[in-house]
């Protein structure tokens, strides 16, 4: 799967991500087959430094604005500050296999995961080719 993304809200991805030492996440918006625009969240993970967790009501705003006409939430976006840019086994716990898009940065790199159904039913990360424009 190819996925593109305006090299102008992956340099934001990553910008925000250099700049703090907790991880960073937000939503990723648009349609399939494209990130059209970025929705910073804040962290209200319990310990932000390696976990995280989107506030939801940045999350239920986004939803609402979806409903009403605006871009679809098709994933989201977190950082592995001292990780590599690739789904940790917190992650995998935490994600549902439902097809959305995992953007992760990490080691410098941004790299695209798409959640789906393993074999067993457990969540499989499979890596998708970021078409950067």
């Amino acid at each position: 799967m190819r996925v593109g993304i305006s090299r102008g809200l992956l340099e934001q991805i990553m910008s925000e991500a250099a700049a703090h030492r907790h991880e960073v996440c937000g939503l990723l918006l648009g349609k399939a087959g494209r990130i059209e625009a970025v929705r910073p969240a804040a962290n209200v993970a319990g310990d932000p430094a390696r976990h995280f967790e989107l506030d939801p009501v940045e999350l239920i705003a986004a939803h609402r604005a979806a409903r009403a006409g605006g871009a679809a939430i098709v994933g989201h976006y977190h950082s592995h500050p001292g990780g590599q840019a690739v789904p940790s086994q917190t992650d995998a716990a935490c994600a549902t296999p439902d097809g959305s898009l995992w953007l992760i940065v990490g080691g410098g790199a941004a790299r695209l995961w798409l959640a789906t159904a393993g074999r067993d039913g457990q969540v499989q990360f499979v890596e998708a080719l970021l078409d950067i424009m």
